[in-house]
């Protein structure tokens, strides 16, 4: 095996994380955190071959990571949780417990208690068999988790995320890394799975057409076009959702400084792609679960396009299966009614119903 780089082009980190596009015509670009996968460094133009399936397998360090009951809370409303929502908000309330896609903040979070700096969030080590990857161009392009036991209501000290990559693709438009975060207590029981995909717009290899993966989450069914959904819930982010959201871990000057965001052509702040991610969980666990958060096991999807902080949001549900240990498989998609653009695609879920749940 040979590889020769060429000259690189000079360009800096600019720590900008935002939720992208992946569709064969995308209108935006970001970075997200991928921890130990993150790379930040000058982008360098590559020939020659690549043994790109090197990086299926790798395992970074540990990442240390904790919450407490506030931080839950917090996050509750950060993806929209209402003042009559106590199951959520109010920790007397009998049946007072974390939204199940808490975790997907955790890879930002950390262990910290405190505001930090987004840019010293984002670095990492090269991956091995990969070229230098434009970190400039960065989709954040899926994001699935799998509850495998209710989480706790505060961590305590000791648990940590276990990550690794688990596919590598190349095709013609750039290169997918596929991550999977497993979260485990201090006795490394596990407690749920993290997958998310990265697609490097532009970046290349070998040039050539390229797929491995070793693990990936449930895939979505598509959505039935012979009926309409089984479920349908509306709820209209604020103006200040993004100043909420950002206090789960997730810093990015983005989210809150106007300026920054007509420079990237957005026109001003957007909404962290996992707070719209969380309104759709938190929405879909209301009309088929009646409020019990515990009856949601998976949930997945595709960032699509980008939301405002107050734009209005649909998401509508299909049952299409059932789904493992009494639930059912759910097909949804969460349309941007401000704007007329799908926010989420190719969604997924695993949720118990309710006896009788709200059409």
């Amino acid at each position: 095996m040979s590889h020769v780089v060429t000259s690189s082009a000079a360009s800096t980190c600019s720590g900008i994380h935002i939720a992208g596009e992946f569709q064969a015509q995308l209108d935006f670009q970001v970075r997200i955190p991928l921890g130990e996968h993150q790379l930040c460094s000058t982008f360098a133009s590559t020939i020659m071959s690549y043994d790109l399936g090197k990086a299926v397998g790798f395992k970074s360090k540990d990442q240390p990571v904790s919450w407490t009951r506030k931080d839950i809370i917090t996050y509750a409303i950060g993806v929209g949780a209402k003042h009559d929502e106590l199951s959520l908000v109010y920790e007397l309330d009998k049946s007072w417990g974390p939204l199940p896609t808490y975790p997907v903040v955790l890879g930002l979070k950390g262990d910290d208690q405190d505001v930090t700096l987004f840019a010293a969030k984002t670095g990492g080590e090269p991956l091995p068999g990969l070229p230098k990857l434009n970190s400039g161009r960065v989709v954040h392009a899926t994001q699935s988790i799998e509850i495998l036991i209710d989480l706790p209501v505060a961590s305590g000290s000791g648990w940590k995320l276990s990550r690794r990559v688990v596919g590598v693709h190349e095709n013609k438009s750039g290169i997918i890394i596929d991550n999977e975060a497993i979260l485990l207590d201090p006795r490394d029981v596990p407690y749920a799975k993290l997958y998310s995909s990265a697609f490097y717009l532009g970046s290349k290899a070998n040039g050539d057409k390229f797929s491995k993966a070793i693990a990936a989450p449930p895939q979505a069914k598509s959505v039935p076009k012979d009926r309409k959904p089984d479920w349908v819930v509306r709820d209209k982010t604020t103006p200040e959702q993004a100043l909420i959201y950002r206090l789960s871990g997730d810093y990015n000057p983005l989210h809150i400084d106007p300026e920054l965001g007509k420079v990237m052509g957005f026109g001003g702040v957007i909404l962290h792609g996992l707070s719209s991610y969380g309104f759709a969980a938190r929405g879909l666990i209301q009309v088929i679960a009646n409020g019990n958060s515990r009856a949601l096991t998976v949930f997945g999807a595709r960032f699509t396009s980008p939301v405002k902080p107050g734009d209005e949001l649909e998401t509508s549900a299909w049952e299409v299966g059932p789904g493992p240990n009494g639930t059912s498989e759910i097909t949804f998609i969460t349309k941007n009614l401000t704007s007329g653009k799908v926010a989420l695609g190719n969604g997924v879920a695993f949720i118990k119903k309710a006896e009788k749940s709200k059409l």
